[in-house]
């Protein structure tokens, strides 16, 4: 029998998406200027006000007030009628020290640069399990339902941002949500619904308003998403669609002066929209130090590189660990029964574990973690994005600037595709 599954996704706009951000925007900094930094740093955002608050451990020293201004003007609240705006909201920073109790056991000392030295003495920064996902439902691995959401409010934040003169009213804060019909075996059938609400400018009465913002993204937005898609996707759209378009009506007031926002809580967003499994810990603001973040990228990359290998149609995998040790304490895989070797999914844990070092040191190195690479994972997902190289530049609080060129999204490469071939016969 056919079933639904949902996914949803919320823009840069959304208050707590403005935190992660502000937060990955500090990491990024810190990383630019000494890449040796350990840092969790939490923001709050709300009516006016922006509070910075957490545990750092670092030779460098960071203007923060002007960091976070920069990233809220750049998302778009620069006007002060958003009640919320770059230049005149408060900024309030707690940021203070690591205690030296939970460093200990993450920066151990070894007197050489040998890679298994530093490999062993690194312990993973906190307890906890961590989980990545692939499916080959879609080109980038990802979730279908997930991946057209994050579709439907990049493509509203890019008029948005750069096409006005096409939706002239649309203000920053978004969420959008797609639910697909599945058959029985799981391949998805149509798109059943799909929902957006978007603030916007108050520009008429509420009907006329709302009237036109649904004309607009049924008749702009969506056709501009399915024309990226692969044919057999294409088809998954069609008239029977039900669209709830703001369905709580006018959506002028929103941001952190409708909503007040919190780094990490959008961490289903952020992963594979429901689909797989979660550990519960957040990303942004995290150092690579931090497995909740280093390690679920780590999985991630394990469960595309077995997909695009032809091993398994979709695949989870889990890694857990114990605070200030550096060997993981298991690795579990769940094929759910698509796999395509003989093996048990114990079995090919245990191959995977002797294919990709799971140890935090390990991890940071593969995936080239310690760079500033992480504002860009902070909105539309961490997942599934494209793997480049860009050039950042990064000014210092006395003017001193550094250019770093990063290459982003590492754990997206399929670089060990063909060690997973070789080494299931593949």
């Amino acid at each position: 029998m056919s079933y639904l599954f949902t996914s949803e996704s919320v823009s840069e706009g959304h208050p707590d998406k403005v935190a992660d951000q502000i937060s990955d925007a500090l990491i990024d900094n810190f990383m630019a200027f000494d890449p040796t930094s350990k840092v969790a740093c939490e923001t709050l955002v709300t009516t006016g006000q922006v509070v910075l608050a957490g545990e750092v451990k670092t030779n460098t020293y960071l203007d923060v007030q002007s960091i976070a201004r920069e990233v809220i003007r750049k998302i778009g609240y620069t006007k002060s009628e958003y009640m919320f705006e770059a230049n005149s909201c408060g900024i309030l920073s707690a940021i203070h020290d690591q205690s030296s109790d939970i460093n200990q056991g993450v920066d151990r000392k070894v007197s050489n640069d040998d890679f298994e030295a530093k490999a062993d003495a690194q312990g993973a920064g906190d307890q906890g399990m961590m989980f990545g996902y692939a499916t080959k439902e879609t080109e980038n691995y990802m979730p279908l339902a997930l991946d057209l959401a994050h579709n439907i409010l990049q493509e509203l934040s890019k008029i948005r941002n750069n096409e006005s003169h096409i939706i002239g009213y649309l203000r920053p804060d978004a969420k959008s949500q797609v639910t697909i019909e599945y058959s029985d075996d799981n391949v998805p059938q149509r798109i059943d619904s799909i929902v957006v609400s978007t603030q916007h400018d108050d520009f008429g009465a509420e009907a006329d308003m709302l009237k036109k913002i649904k004309e607009d993204i049924i008749s702009i937005v969506i056709p501009r998403v399915k024309a990226k898609l692969k044919p057999e996707l294409q088809a998954l759209f069609n008239d029977q669609i039900t669209y709830h378009i703001n369905p709580t009506g006018k959506f002028v007031i929103g941001g952190p002066h409708g909503d007040t926002g919190l780094t990490g809580r959008k961490i289903i967003v952020d992963t594979y929209g429901g689909k797989g499994a979660h550990g519960g810990g957040a990303f942004s603001g995290k150092d690579p130090s931090k497995v909740d973040r280093s390690a679920a990228y780590a999985t991630r990359h394990i469960a595309k590189n077995l997909v695009a290998a032809g091993l398994c149609d979709e695949v989870l995998v889990q890694v857990s660990y114990a605070i200030g040790v550096a060997k993981p304490c298991g690795l579990f895989i769940n094929t759910y029964g698509t796999s395509k070797s003989n093996l048990t999914d114990g079995e090919i844990a245990k191959k995977c574990a002797e294919i990709f070092d799971m140890r935090p040191y390990a991890i940071e190195q593969r995936l080239k973690l310690r760079n500033p690479i992480y504002s860009e994972t902070a909105a539309y997902g961490h997942m599934g994005r494209k793997n480049e190289v860009v050039k950042k530049t990064f000014t210092a609080p006395d003017g001193t600037q550094v250019v770093r060129e990063v290459e982003l999204f590492t754990w997206e490469k399929l670089d060990f595709v063909d060690k997973v071939k070789t080494a299931f016969g593949l």
